[in-house]
């Protein structure tokens, strides 16, 4: 089995896609008005408008009764991201901090209220989990 892809459901796609092509610095490619994808070297995050969840099922999505997600990004610099991205986050949760764990780690959200993690490995035992380098 290999996860290919994580897809995402917003209520305004033109936004949420924008907020994503901004904080990955990527193209999005769209396949319709209310599908897009964004693909990394590792995974792509698909997008998709609340009218494509009418074609998996007739009963109404909820939102608020969602469990919490938290996607997570391997990023060279956590600094130098926040820098970048915290006028385009909908909301910081965690400006970059130093976790237990050895990651130093930034929490955001999407337009839509999903987290996101940017993080890079500091400590000895999370650069060899990871097989990087910090540059922090």
């Amino acid at each position: 089995m290999k996860l290919t892809s994580i897809r995402l459901i917003a209520n305004d796609i033109q936004q949420s896609v924008r907020f994503y092509e901004e904080i990955l610095g990527l193209a999005a490619q769209w396949f319709t008005p209310d599908f897009a994808e964004l693909s990394t070297s590792s995974i792509t995050i698909a997008i998709g408008s609340t009218r494509t969840m009418q074609m998996f099922s007739d009963s109404p999505i909820i939102f608020g009764n969602m469990a919490p997600i938290i996607i997570e990004f391997l990023v060279e610099n956590v600094d130098h991201e926040y820098i970048r991205i915290k006028n385009s986050a909908s909301k910081i949760i965690q400006e970059p901090t130093t976790m237990p764990w050895g990651n130093r780690s930034l929490l955001f959200c999407d337009p839509d209220g999903n987290m996101l993690n940017f993080f890079t490995p500091l400590s000895s035992e999370a650069i060899k989990k990871f097989g990087v380098e910090a540059t922090n």
